[in-house]
């Protein structure tokens, strides 16, 4: 469990369910994530309460006698935030908070209050603004006893603290208008990217945390904000890059999370388009993650979703210096061997089998096999670049030692 150093800290549950469609490890894997959630967003999660339910309540999402459960200890520890692992339906949250008498949060809305922290530039903020608004509107009917509460804290940023955000026509309004400003500025950054010249252009993609912003920093020599947190990195960041002696641009792009909320997919087609636009796509993963290929996976459904699934990809697995196999006794004559159980040589002949060789390994932050990765980058550019330009194939002859 991860433990809160700041006694300002909210104190807070989480719900989880174990059904047919998600079973109990599966369930586990995502409360993991909803505490590293939950701690970045400013919460200390105090427990976890899981049903096993067929399919969640369509009234509480967990059963009568589990909401009882919650409630009392809620009172008794003063919990400021119950959080659940899944979107609540307007109804449900407003239910659930009736029985419980605290703030409900949703998934959607802890990673939304997340987004708000984490925006800097006023494109972000207005990416996230604009999210918030599409995710407040069908839940503005019970918002006047919701807000009668608020204090502030987990989940209340933004949105939903003035009277006239109550108001159905007038949020209405505000979400044209913020998509309008956003088209707007969508158009001048799209302006940008065709006066980028003839470079060629790679996108760092991945999972939120697998250490992208530290690879920019490493490769480009930049100071890109990184953190051991949650979405650390949300505005998009441009860098031009030269390996040996061929230069192009990279850029560091907001993580994807599974059961990304529509709301900011859609917000954030903006920041995708450079994604979208790249001509080369590093997936970094980090290999240290036990549930990574999940990650994988996750992040791939959403280049498929942008229709960017298709471009071509080298898989960067990074923190090789933090993986440790699981080990199996050796007087163990029960426990199978699972892909938990492979050593790092096992993990880089299965993916370089399956990428076609497109596979790296490397830790960005102890520098680990840097050289490697900088002459596999320099290859796949070089062939973009010589395809586009044959003219310019005898200035790029081979990968250069800096």
């Amino acid at each position: 469990m991860i433990e809160a150093q700041n006694l300002t800290y909210e104190r807070s549950v989480l719900i989880g369910v174990i059904t047919q469609s998600q079973p109990e490890e599966k369930m586990k894997e995502y409360l993991d994530e909803l505490e590293f959630l939950t701690f970045t967003a400013g919460g200390e999660v105090l427990k976890r309460f899981v049903q096993r339910i067929e399919v969640p309540n369509p009234k509480t999402y967990i059963g009568t006698g589990k909401i009882a459960e919650v409630a009392a200890f809620v009172k008794e520890e003063e919990i400021g935030s119950v959080i659940f692992d899944d979107e609540l339906s307007p109804a449900q949250q407003k239910n659930i908070e009736r029985e419980l008498k605290c703030k409900i949060v949703d998934r959607t809305s802890l990673i939304l209050d997340i987004f708000a922290q984490r925006a800097q530039t006023s494109y972000a903020r207005t990416q996230v603004e604009l999210a918030q608004y599409e995710y407040l509107l069908p839940r503005l009917a019970g918002l006047w006893t919701h807000l009668e509460r608020q204090k502030g804290g987990i989940g209340m940023r933004g949105p939903g603290e003035t009277e006239i955000e109550t108001d159905r026509r007038i949020v209405r309004d505000r979400i044209s208008l913020l998509k309008k400003k956003l088209l707007k500025i969508d158009r001048q950054m799209e302006t940008q990217r065709g006066n980028r010249g003839a470079l060629v252009r790679v996108a760092l993609v991945g999972y939120t945390n697998v250490g992208k912003s530290t690879l920019m920093n490493v490769v480009s020599k930049s100071e890109v904000f990184a953190e051991n947190k949650l979405f650390a990195t949300l505005d998009t960041t441009v860098r031009k890059v030269v390996i040996g002696n061929l230069p192009f641009l990279m850029t560091d792009t907001v993580g994807f999370i599974r059961k990304l909320p529509t709301q900011l997919v859609e917000s954030f087609k903006g920041t995708l388009d450079e994604v979208r636009e790249a001509d080369l796509l590093l997936h970094v993963v980090d290999i240290s993650h036990p549930d990574f290929e999940d990650q994988i996976t996750a992040v791939n459904t959403i280049l498929s979703d942008i229709k960017a699934l298709d471009k071509p990809t080298l898989m960067v697995f990074n923190k090789i210096d933090q993986y440790t196999p699981e080990i199996i006794d050796q007087d163990d004559l029960v426990t199978e061997k699972t892909p938990r159980h492979f050593t790092m040589a096992e993990w880089e002949q299965t993916y370089m089998q399956r990428m076609d060789g497109n596979a790296l390994f490397i830790s960005a932050l102890s520098k680990e096999n840097l050289d490697h990765f900088r002459k596999k980058v320099y290859d796949a550019v070089r062939d973009i670049h010589v395809t586009r330009f044959p003219y310019n194939s005898f200035l790029y002859p081979e990968f250069l030692e800096e």
